[in-house]
């Protein structure tokens, strides 16, 4: 069900670390809806768990031009470069309303404007072998953020399929809380889901700031995520068996039993 890579020394009192509690808080850091949102999937599973939300990006929402010239369909990556799309580019209008989309809820997120989405699997190679499967008739335009991974446009161009991409949105990165600070130096067991190598790489500086640390658990949505943390983060770390929101809190179920066995 998952991968648990090897378990590193935890800094800080180990007095204070085996009377802690036996119920682990958790911190969110992904922007602010979709840790509204995951949190509410985590209390659904486990019930009136201790959660914190610090995002450590937020996105910026742009309004570029777009290329000249006809597409036979866009592609989303994201949910949030179909919200870019809503506000930057007037609902979709001027676009092809046909769309591929990275993830069943960026399809749903598009259907909801109007797309004639397809959803082509968890990831951007998913999504690229999908596309050159069946190949569209014209060529694609990709609405992605300032930082991509995958290289969607250029790979499926060197196939043969004409494909640009526009930075639609931008996410800023932002420091953690108070709120969050104090819970990860606390000497309670946190939890802490991680979603993109980004927030994976800003939330490793966090920590380095830190002087001591609660003892904690990071749960990465998949390996590109945990490579992120460097070799020896002060936790122990699980990386879910699938890159999606259902696999990872199969996993933090697990560990959370775990956590709280006598």
């Amino acid at each position: 069900m998952f991968r648990q890579l090897p378990e590193f020394p935890l800094r800080g009192n180990t007095a204070l670390m085996a009377t802690q509690s036996r119920q682990p808080a958790f911190l969110l850091t992904r922007p602010m809806a979709q840790s509204q949102r995951f949190a509410g999937q985590l209390r659904q599973a486990l019930g009136d768990v201790q959660v914190t939300i610090s995002p450590l990006i937020t996105p910026v929402l742009l309004a570029p031009e777009m290329p000249e010239g006809r597409f036979d369909a866009v592609i989303f990556t994201s949910e949030t470069a179909v919200s870019a799309c809503r506000t930057s580019v007037g609902g979709g209008h001027g676009l092809p309303m046909r769309a591929y989309c990275v993830g069943d809820r960026t399809a749903a997120a598009a259907g909801a404007l109007g797309f004639d989405a397809r959803s082509a699997g968890r990831d951007a190679a998913a999504l690229i072998a999908l596309i050159r499967a069946q190949p569209p008739a014209g060529r694609l335009l990709h609405l992605h953020g300032q930082q991509t991974r995958g290289s969607v446009a250029d790979t499926l161009t060197a196939a043969g399929i004409a494909t640009s991409g526009v930075v639609v949105y931008r996410q800023d990165a932002q420091p953690l809380s108070a709120q969050a600070r104090a819970l990860l130096q606390g000497a309670g067991a946190v939890f802490v889901p991680l979603f993109s190598p980004r927030s994976a790489a800003l939330f490793r500086a966090e920590l380095q700031a830190l002087p001591r640390l609660a003892p904690l658990s990071l749960f990465s949505l998949s390996s590109a995520v945990d490579a992120e943390l460097g070799e020896n983060p002060p936790a122990a770390r699980f990386v879910a068996s699938d890159p999606d929101a259902d696999a990872l809190i199969s996993l933090i179920l697990q560990r959370y039993a775990a956590e709280r066995a006598p």
